[in-house]
């Protein structure tokens, strides 16, 4: 089968996930000893006060006769062919036997509750989730540049449960889902991963995976099932941003080179870098944001938007015109704004 056809095929549904911290043979495991521990500590108790138990089937009780006693006490089945006698077998079946009893009940519920019924309420909460993602951001590596784009989203307004996670640590998926985001433990370069977030109905991806060439190779996967979706990528090597591009990024982010534009600003002036930083936090005094011109802008000047803000650039056709050009004089449909805003708190 081509890869075209495997594209093709039906793909069998992935939710949404994490992988547990414990394997579930493990977590079954533990429970299932610390039940016969419980029980092994009553059979003890009940061997070492056989004196005070009562066999009225042949007057004899037996080690054999400890145990299904302490079966049928702890399961609460209660036959009374062996019973406690002796005030002391009383005192210790009230408040030593009672408690365990209760308290392997509880394992068994609650082993009952997290395999079947929590496990299955999470797998269908998180399909109900990943069928309604429409329009949804899909991060793409969790780590510093991540982390922090995600949380400057949600400081600009976005909800966290538009924002989709993808990222193979478990720590890290742990700190965006405390942030209240969809998470999911996997390999962004597969087109499963991709598929089983609906990388198609996105609205942008944010990539950022440590290494150049696996964020390449990362957007170079998306742009092949998600063809006209905006591609945002973080490169640190320059020689790797025109890869970038050429794999399908529409935006191209270099660290390196951002801090480099804000120590040649700081040389030239005291106040650049500080105002450069202010536009590239939500936190700051102002910010740039980028909207389709309004019908009421046609005709007018780049200079002379309406509202709040004041234009910088306008994109027409794919190409970028500032605003002292000749066609910054009047704005077309279609056309894109940059413009600068103050912040909601500053206005």
């Amino acid at each position: 089968m081509t890869r075209a056809d495997r594209q093709a095929a039906p793909r069998r549904f992935q939710p949404l996930r994490r992988a547990v911290k414990v394997p579930v043979w493990a977590d079954a495991a533990i429970r299932l000893l610390a039940a016969l521990a419980l029980v092994f500590l009553v059979v003890l108790i009940h061997w070492f006060d056989r004196d005070g138990l009562v066999d009225h089937h042949d007057g004899h009780v037996s080690f054999l006769d400890v145990v299904y006693f302490t079966m049928i006490s702890i399961t609460t089945t209660g036959f009374g062919d062996i019973a406690p006698v002796s005030s002391q077998a009383r005192l210790v079946e009230a408040v030593i036997v009672t408690p365990i009893r209760f308290a392997v009940i509880f394992i068994f519920v609650g082993t009952a509750y997290n395999f079947i019924i929590k496990r299955s309420w999470e797998k269908w909460r998180m399909v109900r989730i990943q069928e309604r993602l429409s329009g949804h951001i899909v991060v793409l590596g969790f780590g510093v540049s991540g982390s922090e784009a995600v949380s400057e989203l949600i400081e600009r307004g976005t909800e966290p449960e538009r924002i989709v996670v993808i990222d193979p640590s478990e720590s890290r998926l742990a700190d965006a889902e405390a942030l209240g985001c969809n998470v999911m433990a996997g390999d962004a370069t597969r087109d499963d991963t991709l598929m089983a977030v609906r990388i198609q109905q996105a609205s942008t991806v944010l990539v950022s995976a440590g290494r150049d060439d696996t964020s390449i190779l990362i957007v170079l996967t998306v742009r092949h099932l998600a063809p006209e979706l905006p591609i945002s990528v973080v490169v640190r090597a320059g020689d790797n941003e025109l890869l970038a591009r050429q794999a399908g990024a529409d935006n191209v982010i270099n660290p390196v080179r951002f801090t480099g534009l804000l120590l040649a600003g700081s040389a030239q002036g005291s106040h650049i870098a500080d105002y450069l930083a202010d536009l590239a936090s939500i936190s700051g005094r102002v910010q740039l944001i980028e909207r389709p011109v309004a019908e009421s802008e046609i005709g007018k000047p780049l200079s002379e938007l309406g509202g709040a803000g004041m234009g910088l650039r306008l994109y027409r056709a794919g190409e970028p015109y500032g605003y002292w050009q000749d066609e910054a004089r009047a704005l077309q449909r279609g056309d894109t704004v940059v413009e600068i805003i103050p912040t909601p708190e500053t206005a």
